[in-house]
């Protein structure tokens, strides 16, 4: 059965949400953080709800909301998120009022809004759906669990228009522990230039990107998402050459069909190792775009890449901001994303014009 993206939006750390262009004016940063550009909320939230949600929440119900106006849903038959770590603000909130209140006489909103299902139940009842609603939390692939389950739900004729999504906010307090933990980098660097001096750590982010799969062709769908998969601590580049060349087997293709590989780059040598042995030998003879200098790395990033791709599938042009080297179809029919996170978790995604 085929699947089609028939709409996305995405709130990230460029100006992707209600752009008319399509990257053509990069948001430069000379950080080593990079912070979704909010939209005015008051246009998808009812503004008595507004000032009671947290920043991700927010993010969240304004994406899924965008992303079925465009094409004038009111009711998904499903919704699903992927998120790594949840609503960490209303987490720290809980925590630190725990102890400055010595356990005693806690106010719960903090609570109950600190689960890492809230944004899809907010969604849900923001809409007033009680069809199935789900939240993957898998770390590194948490999206890719989202988006398997979609495609598993259309696939066995469960639901239609299902609205799938990832999400993850940096907060200071998660921002100091992933620069202790030595995934940031230490000094500020222009992220537009951080592939010209790598060093150890990345560009920090956050986002959330939302789509609306369908099993039904149209000509407003924006793209088809033909598969994914996920893998788990892989040991080497050979053993990833085969990963994906099983996936693509399965979708009886192989690497020299496809127009486009978008990858995980993020400027930290020890990420970026397995990319380059890739470039230089299963991708040698590929068009090779990358993204995370633009949305800044964090868990669930790659719903930012499969926007990226939808968009360069529907849009049939590639901005020039992601291009790594010389792109030989500058109108991409085939799609490959192929990203790891903290060289640990792997996933592959396919996305083909309709």
């Amino acid at each position: 059965m085929k699947i089609y993206i028939r709409s996305s939006a995405c709130i990230s750390a460029q100006r992707t949400f209600e752009a008319d262009g399509f990257l053509t004016e990069p948001v430069v940063y000379n950080n080593t953080r990079l912070n979704a550009i909010e939209p005015g909320y008051a246009a998808y939230i009812d503004p008595k709800l507004i000032r009671r949600m947290s920043h991700v929440i927010k993010m969240g119900v304004a994406a899924a909301t965008n992303c079925l106006d465009q094409v004038g849903i009111t009711m998904p038959g499903a919704i699903i998120t992927g998120t790594a770590l949840g609503c960490v603000a209303d987490t720290v909130t809980f925590l630190s009022r725990m102890i400055e209140m010595n356990e005693e006489m806690l106010p719960p909103t903090s609570f109950i809004q600190s689960t890492h299902n809230t944004v899809a139940a907010q969604v849900a009842l923001a809409l007033k759906c009680h069809n199935y609603n789900s939240t993957f939390v898998h770390k590194g692939i948490s999206f890719e669990s989202a988006v398997t389950d979609a495609l598993m739900l259309l696939n066995e004729g469960e639901a239609d228009n299902v609205l799938v999504g990832g999400i993850d906010e940096l907060t200071d307090t998660s921002f100091k522990v992933f620069s202790r933990l030595g995934m940031i980098k230490r000094q500020p660097v222009n992220n537009l230039e951080v592939f010209d001096n790598p060093s150890k750590g990345a560009l920090a982010g956050e986002g959330t990107a939302f789509f609306l799969l369908t099993d039904k062709p149209s000509p407003i769908n924006m793209a088809q998402l033909n598969g994914v998969q996920t893998f788990y601590k892989l040991k080497d580049a050979k053993e990833i050459e085969v990963k994906i060349a099983g996936f693509l087997a399965r979708q009886g293709l192989t690497i020299d069909d496809i127009d486009l590989v978008i990858n995980g780059e993020n400027g930290d040598i020890r990420n970026d190792a397995i990319y380059h042995e890739l470039n230089n030998s299963y991708f040698k003879n590929v068009s090779i775009a990358r993204y995370k200098h633009l949305s800044g790395d964090y868990a669930v990033s790659s719903s930012f890449a499969l926007w990226l791709a939808a968009n360069i599938v529907k849009r049939r042009e590639v901005p020039e901001v992601i291009k790594q080297r010389e792109i030989k179809q500058e109108a991409p029919k085939k799609v490959l994303i192929c990203d790891h996170y903290l060289n640990t978790y792997y996933s592959v995604m396919l996305v083909s014009a309709c």
